[in-house]
């Protein structure tokens, strides 16, 4: 059920499991398991299900019956905002186990339907094809790369195999409840076309991918310290997405409205933490800095080479990101 170049991917590489005892984390699990892939698990009891307790105690009775680590996390208290707050928890405990033990993947269970879920609500809200053909099976992040090895199967491939080797896993009612938008297209409309239209679905992702490849020219992002560069490509669409993609890669995600932004101004303040600017033929990337003193020859040799305001206080900080500026604008 793994694609080949997944399997010898994942068996060359330091993998870390993010495992929640569900159906789809569960049949990833005995997959990996069956192809002889090493890994270790990651599990968040968020405390909200009585359940929960359970499938924590699942998680830790298959490592220890199949010697691998389980790392698990009891989260504080949602008080509001639940998934977008599980899920900053969630891969903030990630993102420590990935540094403290030099794990190269994190790998996800995101099967085909939440790829679909995501791009019906992505196309009802408006959205090119980029943004449609939504999650990829393979994503670079600051440290690791991030695999999602279901993301070709239908969940009812993944329940069949779960049934055919009798598999225990567990249900999470919440998933039930359509006051998560998520759960209401799955439930109205994704779960009905991947009934009935399963093999022509995967084929259109297919052929979106195929596409998304040909038309977007993504650029290659550099770094210095903080400071992220790149020359532009041709299009201000095809940099947006590598703006995206950068952010992304550092686990920060930009708005709607700053992606709006983005497209009109050269240059804009990312949630007073980052200045995007968009001139000269490249795409520079700094922390936001408030203004500061600055001598006089810095400031004529900023004039000079027209270098935004905006990116001044950052640059006059760091020696090496002012000479490395100045050598790209000479």
């Amino acid at each position: 059920m793994l694609n080949k170049s997944t399997i010898a991917k994942l068996k060359s590489s330091k993998n870390l499991l993010a495992f929640s005892a569900g159906g789809d984390s569960t049949a990833l699990l005995f997959l990996l398991l069956q192809h002889e892939i090493k890994f270790d698990i990651a599990i968040v009891d968020y405390g909200v299900r009585e359940q929960s307790k359970l499938e924590l105690c699942y998680a830790h009775e298959l490592a220890k019956k199949h010697d691998f680590e389980c790392f698990s996390l009891t989260s504080p208290m949602i008080e509001s905002n639940f998934e977008a707050n599980a899920r900053q928890i969630r891969y903030d405990f990630f993102d420590e186990l990935i540094a403290l033990h030099h794990y190269e993947n994190l790998l996800t269970a995101h099967h085909l339907g939440d790829r679909f879920e995501w791009m019906l609500m992505q196309f009802c809200k408006g959205a090119g094809c980029p943004e449609l053909t939504g999650m990829k099976e393979t994503e670079s992040r600051e440290n690791y790369a991030l695999v999602r090895p279901l993301l070709h199967l239908d969940k009812s491939e993944l329940l069949l195999y779960l049934q055919e080797n009798e598999i225990r896993y567990f249900e999470d009612e919440s998933n039930l409840h359509e006051k998560y938008k998520r759960n209401y297209f799955r439930k109205n409309h994704a779960k009905p076309l991947l009934e009935k239209h399963l093999s022509g679905i995967k084929k259109s992702f297919e052929y979106m991918d195929e596409d998304v490849r040909d038309l977007i020219e993504e650029m290659s992002m550099d770094t210095l310290h903080e400071f992220a560069y790149a020359k532009s490509s041709h299009g201000k669409r095809s940099d947006l997405l590598s703006i995206d993609k950068y952010f992304k890669s550092i686990g920060f995600l930009i708005s709607s409205n700053e992606k709006n932004l983005l497209k009109k101004n050269d240059t804009v303040v990312i949630s007073r933490k980052f200045v995007v600017n968009q001139e000269h033929g490249f795409v520079f990337i700094t922390p936001y800095m408030e203004a500061k003193e600055m001598t006089k020859e810095f400031k004529e040799k900023m004039r000079r080479l027209k270098i935004e305001p905006k990116l001044r206080a950052y640059v006059y900080s760091n020696k090496e990101v002012e000479a490395l500026l100045t050598s790209l604008l000479s």
